[in-house]
């Protein structure tokens, strides 16, 4: 995993959620395109943050995980997206919902929740293999000790011997836990493999959130 900063000659204010498309072409002439999430808050003008996922076999995260350095360039088009997005002025109580990498668009929210004044409650609910795949991991429990975000882990393969968090895959029983001072109130995105979405997904509604309340966005099967 690793994050790239991209300098944007024109740059356009994005809106926490969204991601953009990263073409590649080589000298052949050869090209390949992936869409990857904006990981860095609106706020930071002029560049973004896209947190890239290394996949086995993977054309273009190789390279970007392993082969690109500073001052390459390569083409980008965005910011792309309009239904998985949140703002401040969009509300809440925030509930967020992760597996993986599954998280990032969510990192663009929680930033962006971070840089502007009146901070809406918000609880996050992530899943990661093990405690070392923790994306974010600092940074979160940073955030949690500064504004009120409020974080919980679960995780599903291993974990230390002194881990007091989740240790199973996401549930309703865990959901129910985490979204219950929210109630039918809370404003819902969920990010990661399509089973983890599914899931969480029909656990809210199951707990009394209306449909209407649920954003979510899936991928392959990773991150879990």
């Amino acid at each position: 995993m690793k994050t790239l900063t991209l300098a944007l000659p024109e740059w356009t204010p994005h809106r926490p959620g969204q991601h953009y498309d990263v073409r590649l072409t080589a000298a052949d002439g050869y090209s390949t395109q992936r869409s990857y999430s904006i990981a860095s808050e609106p706020e930071r003008v002029g560049e973004i943050d896209l947190t890239v996922e290394r996949i086995p076999d993977g054309e273009v995260s190789a390279f970007l995980d392993d082969v690109v350095k500073v001052g390459d360039r390569f083409e980008v088009r965005g910011p792309i997206g309009g239904y998985f997005v949140w703002e401040a002025a969009s509300g809440g109580p925030l509930l967020l919902v992760a597996g993986g990498s599954g998280v990032v668009p969510l990192m663009s929210m929680l930033r962006h929740r971070a840089a502007v004044p009146g901070k809406v409650p918000a609880r996050l609910l992530y899943s990661s293999r093990g405690f070392d795949e923790i994306i974010y991991r600092d940074e979160l429990a940073e955030l949690a000790r500064q504004d009120g975000l409020e974080v919980f882990h679960t995780l599903t393969r291993s974990h230390p011997p002194d881990w007091t968090g989740y240790a199973r895959r996401i549930d309703g029983p865990m959901l129910a836990e985490v979204m219950k001072p929210f109630g039918r109130d809370a404003l819902a995105f969920i990010c990661g493999p399509t089973a983890l979405v599914e899931t969480a997904a029909n656990a809210l509604q199951a707990n009394g959130l209306p449909p209407d309340r649920i954003r979510t966005e899936r991928f392959g099967p990773t991150g879990t």
